[in-house]
């Protein structure tokens, strides 16, 4: 574990007072005590539940914290879930990692995510980029494996991106931004009710647009945009009441990412020399049907959802032109990879009505399908010719899953529940090179939890839970025959937590303690075979023998009076393979790639729901390995974002900094032969976002 030395004096101080926010700065809920919090409700559960009744660590992200703490996506507030942190290479973030589990990268067509990404029941594991977060309710982020509740794709947790439901009012929201970088954004929200009913039911539109220059200059093109983000939102939602009881949720969306990617330089700096900038775009459709009825004793929950992903990914694989090299022959890269992902899955589940709390005793049946289908297309270019053949190649993917959870009241403190899931994956696979796969596992997992009161509305929990991921293969003529295949893998998880709130709900508080054994933990590598071509990458995953991660996070918010605000989050995390050897390297007890030992924010916010308001956010991440192909790693930062502006009842503007103090950082880092004559391995990063600053202004009647 990091030592105390790791961390700035207010850090530590901070986590002694507690250890640190699930939100970072809730509102007071209308018609509660001044100073009171809102309670949050859990929706990325069997049934709908608060943090105190689960028994997992958990970060909620309300509405006034993502508004207040971030701009556009969710890449602006990752630095408030602890042990939460994503692998760069792309223009938004796409591969996540929960307590140092996940990807790093997908660059050909067989993927297997571990951490489940959805938007409003619509599964984009893997493919997270369309998390705008104009008009979003709340994001949930559940650590550990959810092995009954979600199975093969969330082996290291669960992101949960919920919008705002129609809620039969009337509602109009319309924002106008501007900042530098050539930032501009427009969204309009709009609500109301269907018929006259008064039953709830209603709709909701939104619809936004953001662009910006993406950070870059590139010197050769003389473009300050080869790196720009062009980002396009566009959702819907329907609540209906079609009989007493029942209720039918209908949402739909269209988001169109068509984002550049010139990020990487010669030189590690802002300023890029391609000749052939790329691109990082998505254009996602998705759909979703969510009904809840009411069958007597049982109440039915059901959840469809479909999503159709076209995305293209390209770069300039030497990073340079002709000038810049000053060779000949041409030394000339570049790389394009087209993907069409689509998914549909359903959950269907019988809830009872009764629970442990209400009842003595509870339980949730369910059986669970999902399929996947990816097509992709890979070309490499040299001086604009075809390097090679395209590799053309088709994927598919079905889960099949059955699970249950009890849970009973013991006595009249205690509750105990447990829950198991099996699920069968079946693949197949076939490129143009000739390969076929077709793996097929069975997995089993689940969870065993008992929970109880301390003191007022304060809990304490311990779990024990189980996670999987299916097995695979490695794609690519120059992968050794011996890693063509690599096997599943499991996750055994030992958690216990405490979730504090004072009498009068101006403070609460969560901590949690876990540790966590892997077994044939899989790990993605990756070799160059040609130090003089950047595109002779081969990418395979390998079975570690053991991994071990074990940490704690936690988080405190106090609102001292009703117009301010303090919170915090820490995330401390040791990981390290275990019996594990690559290319001739003995990576037994080095730390896992993208796994910092520390993760931390504070935050301080002043004002009321009307008026002046000033908001500050600081958050800290450690020094952390980029792969373990090598042994480079990113230097620990800092960030500092900070808001202030003016609220009237229907009217309100902001100024707002991002990274006002310009800290350089790396999200993304690879080691290798790049550079003419020699070709000498050297450390490339990928840089993340400098110092911003903009407005906004909003006008909203209600």
């Amino acid at each position: 574990m990091p030592s105390a030395r790791s961390f700035p004096a207010f850090c530590l101080a901070a986590a002694c007072a507690l250890a640190l926010p699930t939100r970072a700065a809730a509102a007071p809920v209308p018609g509660n005590p001044p100073g009171e919090l809102e309670e949050i409700v859990v929706t990325a559960s069997f049934r709908q539940a608060t943090l105190a009744e689960m028994p997992v660590s958990i970060t909620v992200l309300p509405e006034k914290v993502l508004r207040e703490a971030g701009l556009q996506h969710f890449a602006d507030v990752l630095g408030l879930v602890p042990n939460l942190n994503w692998s760069g290479g792309t223009s938004r973030p796409r591969y996540f990692l929960l307590r140092g589990v996940g990807e790093l990268e997908q660059y050909q067509g067989a993927p297997n995510p571990s951490v489940g990404f959805l938007i409003d029941e619509i599964d984009f594991s893997g493919v997270g980029m369309p998390a705008t977060l104009f008009d979003v309710d709340q994001v949930e982020v559940l650590r550990g494996p959810q092995g009954t509740r979600y199975g093969a794709n969330a082996l290291a947790g669960l992101i949960k991106v919920k919008t705002h439901d129609p809620d039969g009012s009337r509602d109009l929201r319309l924002e106008l931004t501007a900042g530098d970088d050539a930032v501009q954004a427009a969204g309009l929200a709009a609500g109301g009710p269907l018929g006259a009913a008064d039953d709830g039911a209603g709709w909701r539109l939104v619809a936004q647009h953001f662009q910006g220059d993406g950070f870059r200059r590139n010197t050769y093109l003389r473009r300050d945009d080869t790196n720009g983000r062009d980002e396009s939102t566009l959702r819907g939602k329907l609540r209906l009441h079609p009989a007493t009881d029942w209720q039918v949720d209908l949402a739909a969306l269209y988001v169109d990412l068509d984002n550049g990617f010139d990020a990487f330089s010669p030189d590690n700096r802002l300023r890029t020399l391609s000749d052939r900038p790329g691109r990082d775009a998505q254009r996602s459709k998705g759909a979703s049907v969510a009904v809840l009825g009411d069958l007597g004793a049982v109440t039915l929950h059901s959840a469809t959802g479909y999503a159709n992903s076209d995305i293209v990914y390209s770069y300039d694989g030497d990073w340079g032109n002709d000038a810049y090299w000053g060779i000949y022959p041409p030394y000339d890269y570049f790389s394009r990879y087209g993907r069409q992902r689509r998914t549909m899955s359903e959950d269907l589940r019988l809830v009872s009505r009764s629970s442990a709390d209400a009842g003595g005793y509870g339980w949730v049946a369910g059986v669970y399908a999902l399929r996947l289908d990816e097509d992709n297309d890979q070309r490499d270019d040299f001086a604009d010719e075809p390097l090679h053949a395209s590799l053309l190649s088709r994927y598919s993917a079905t889960n099949l899953a059955a699970y249950g959870e009890g849970e009973w009241r013991m006595g009249k403190a205690l509750t105990l529940s447990g829950g198991l899931r099996a699920e069968t994956r079946s693949a197949d696979y076939h490129d143009s090179d000739g390969a076929r796969f077709a793996p097929r596992d069975t997995l089993w997992g689940g969870q065993v939890s008992i929970r109880g009161p301390l003191q007022q509305a304060s809990s304490w929990y311990a779990t024990v839970s189980r996670g999987y991921k299916a097995g695979g293969f490695n794609i690519g003529r120059y992968v050794p025959e011996q890693r063509r295949q690599f096997d599943p893998e499991y996750l055994w998880n030992v958690e216990t937590g405490v979730r504090f709130a004072s009498r009068q709900r101006e403070l609460d508080a969560q901590l949690s303690l876990f540790y966590m054994w892997r077994e044939q933990e899989q790990v993605a590598t990756s070799f160059q075979l040609d130090p003089g071509d950047p595109l002779s990458y081969v990418f395979y995953t390998d079975n570690a023998a053991r991994g071990r991660n074990y940490g704690l996070e936690g988080s405190v918010h106090w609102r001292p009076a009703t117009a301010l605000a303090f919170g915090a989050t820490l995330g401390l995390l040791d990981s390290k393979y275990v019996d594990y050897r690559y290319g001739g390297r003995n990576l037994d007890g080095r730390e896992q790639a993208h796994a910092p030992g520390y993760q931390y924010s504070l935050s301080a916010q002043w004002g009321r729901e009307q008026g002046w308001m000033g908001r500050m956010d600081l958050t800290g991440c450690a020094a952390f390995y980029f792969d373990a192909s090598h042994d480079q790693r990113s230097q620990p930062y800092r960030l500092v974002h900070l808001k202030a502006g003016y609220a009237g009842e229907r009217w309100s503007l902001y100024a707002w900094g991002r990274n006002v103090f310009d800290e350089s950082y790396a999200v993304r880092g690879f080691y290798f032969g790049l550079e003419p004559p020699d070709y000498a391995n050297k450390l490339y990063v990928q840089r993340g976002d400098p110092r911003q600053a903009g407005i906004t202004v909003e006008w909203r009647l209600r």
